[in-house]
């Protein structure tokens, strides 16, 4: 029986995406030293959890994670994964009124700046929404873990092809791109 060609891609994006996305992590070049944090609900199989995300001043995902609860637990566990993948503390930390962020601060990295408002977040919002319209083009998500798998394939390709916001010119744009499809090609040699 002849497979479709959606179901192929879907097959291949399955087995090569992780190492696609772990080797556009490994080029990564320096992350921002401003967290902003944020979750938003997502349902899997029409259960409720939470996606947990951090971004930093430059719109760059740095790690997401699903939890199926939004409480300290959950946030603590976002810090520390961030704290020991990228290797260092943020000068500062931007979060909406969740108070479970506050508290998760106060634990794990006491003299941390910890900046609270609605308004502040907008940053690691905005980063929700290429996510949410890939969703809907899914049409929602049958795993837990198969929605951490696209996640956090889906944040690397997107951090290597968003031009960031001061690098806005045409000509910078086009080389932003060149850059982008070299590493693009370093990586799927390999895959």
């Amino acid at each position: 029986m002849q497979q479709s060609p959606y179901e192929t891609v879907r097959r291949w994006v399955v087995k090569f995406g992780p190492q696609i996305a772990r080797k556009f992590r490994q080029r990564q070049g320096r992350f921002g030293d401003i967290w902003h944090l944020d979750e938003v609900v997502v349902r899997v199989s029409g259960r409720k959890f939470w996606l947990w995300r951090a971004v930093d001043q430059h719109g760059v995902v740095l790690d997401e994670i699903i939890q199926p609860k939004r409480n300290k637990r959950a946030a603590k566990w976002l810090l520390r994964s961030l704290i020991n993948r990228l290797g260092f503390i943020p000068k500062r930390i931007i979060t909406d009124k969740l108070r479970s962020y506050g508290a998760a601060i106060r634990e794990i990295a006491p003299g941390l700046k910890h900046w609270s408002h609605k308004g502040l977040n907008n940053r690691a919002e905005n980063s929700h929404l290429p996510f949410r319209k890939r969703e809907r083009t899914m049409q929602g998500h049958r795993t837990v873990g198969g929605l951490q798998r696209f996640v956090a394939t889906h944040s690397a390709v997107c951090n290597r092809f968003s031009v960031p916001a001061h690098r806005r010119s045409a000509l910078t744009i086009r080389y932003h791109h060149l850059e982008a499809f070299d590493v693009w090609n370093a990586a799927t040699k390999t895959a």
